[in-house]
């Protein structure tokens, strides 16, 4: 059980407090990228590679989008094992918890109408979306199941990271293509845009946790000087 809990909760030395804040912003940052995802099916402009594998799926299984989203997930994770990958809480939870949260979203957001109200989901999803992605990845608790494959992958081949996600998203957005999942205007400023965002959110939060791993190392230097 010890060494269970130690793969998927790595409990360091900062302690049981730091480790619970980290759970805490991991499950926000994901709820949040599932708001986000919906709200980019929402805007019916087109979706990223994966979802559009994702939507594919979901027109001719009897499941909702959110369900497919976990299935592709189960499925991307089980190509870990050839690729010794390993999972953490983190990877779990994001196999688990977007797809529902992503439903969620789908049934409390109403569809759009008109044209600027796509073009504003749209914005507003990509925004939530590179901000979510910095939430959910600076307290570092595993790698969510597309991004360990996209690095197992890397390893084994040597192959540079862009050429490794380039394929990988390339199928994903072809075999949902065939699937009937929607592909749009939308897809090319996903692919384009999705990237610089996160660039500018997740520095932010790796920054902020860098800040708080010194101050609690710092605290606990002093803690220890003074005894």
């Amino acid at each position: 059980m010890h060494r269970i809990r130690r793969l998927l909760l790595p409990i360091d030395s900062l302690g049981r407090a730091d480790t619970a804040a980290r759970v805490a912003q991991l499950l926000v940052g994901l709820c949040l990228y599932g708001l986000s995802l919906a709200l980019l099916i929402r805007a019916d402009l087109g979706v990223g590679p994966w979802d559009v594998f994702s939507l594919g799926l979901a027109v001719h299984l009897p499941m909702t989008y959110g369900t497919a989203t976990v299935l592709v997930s189960g499925i991307v994770l089980l190509l870990w094992i050839p690729l010794r990958q390993r999972p953490g809480i983190g990877t779990l939870a994001n196999a688990l918890l977007v797809g529902p949260a992503a439903d969620l979203g789908l049934w409390l957001i109403p569809e759009a109408t008109a044209l600027w109200q796509q073009i504003l989901l749209l914005a507003g999803a990509m925004l939530l979306l590179a901000f979510a992605t910095g939430v959910y990845i600076a307290p570092r608790l595993g790698p969510g199941p597309r991004d360990g494959l996209m690095t197992g992958l890397r390893r084994v081949t040597g192959w540079p990271v862009w050429i490794v996600r380039t394929l990988i998203e390339g199928t994903a957005l072809l075999v949902g293509w065939l699937l009937g999942g929607p592909v749009g205007v939308g897809t090319v400023v996903f692919a384009f845009g999705i990237g610089p965002l996160i660039g500018i959110f997740l520095p932010l939060f790796e920054r902020r946790r860098q800040a708080r791993i010194e101050h609690l190392m710092a605290r606990r230097a002093g803690t220890t000087t003074g005894a």
